[in-house]
């Protein structure tokens, strides 16, 4: 597995996890993916440390345990008030490896001067061994999640002999107004497959990603050094 050096590794796990795609959302269920999406993980990557000056891709996840899969009934909210029964369901006894990197944002020249690699990185790293900066969770705020430091590949897994298997058709990711020159909000969709336990994702500015734009030329937040942003001289 290629690493840069700028890459960070380190293993989430939790009880539950929820993935859920809109599809399955009908009548206020929710049915978890099979495995994390893109977006899932870099979510919980920018969880442990994350500023506008870069954008973190993820190069690969490794599934640890089996899949398994539990149902719940749930009492949400409604938005007119009371509560709603619906089922959810949920993947249990979840362990990811996750191998990722940071690439700067071009999107914002502003924050030019907030580059320096090297100590963006050791931050990175520092947070991972600290379990995070915000906390962690697998696709649903019920699903507390933690991390720590790992070697990508390490350890024994439960798919580690299985060969492929083709996940489907799942959502990927957002690329979001400020990660595009657009500054348009696209949906991007794929058909992973995961060999012997791993997946490898492609970058979001694959042309072999299916792409919907969401909504056009949308407004992007201003980020201004010592305003708004702490330089990396200041974490």
């Amino acid at each position: 597995m290629e690493r840069h050096r700028n890459s960070i590794e380190y293993e989430v796990w939790g009880r539950y996890a929820l993935f859920s795609e809109v599809a399955t959302r009908v009548g206020g269920e929710k049915c978890s993916y099979q495995v994390p999406t893109y977006q899932a993980l870099k979510g919980i990557t920018e969880s442990i440390y994350w500023k506008p000056t870069f954008k973190w891709v993820i190069d690969a996840v490794r599934v640890m345990n089996k899949i398994q899969t539990e149902s719940k009934g749930v009492r949400p909210i409604k938005m007119s008030g009371g509560n709603d029964l619906s089922y959810y369901t949920y993947l249990k006894d979840v362990r990811y490896q996750v191998l990722a990197h940071f690439e700067w944002n071009d999107q914002r020249k502003e924050l030019a001067g907030d580059r320096d690699e090297n100590k963006h990185h050791n931050i990175a790293m520092r947070s991972v061994r600290q379990g995070g900066r915000r906390d962690i969770f697998l696709g649903a705020r019920e699903c507390q999640a933690y991390i720590e430091p790992c070697e990508f590949g390490g350890g024994e897994g439960f798919y580690d002999s299985y060969g492929e298997w083709n996940m489907g058709y799942m959502f990927h990711g957002f690329s979001y107004p400020d990660e595009n020159p657009d500054h348009n909000l696209i949906s991007r969709f794929w058909t992973p497959v995961m060999e012997d336990g791993v997946i490898r994702f492609e970058s979001p500015d694959s042309p072999l990603l299916d792409r919907h734009i969401v909504r056009h030329g949308l407004n992007v937040k201003e980020f201004n050094l010592g305003k708004n942003v702490t330089s990396v001289e200041e974490e």
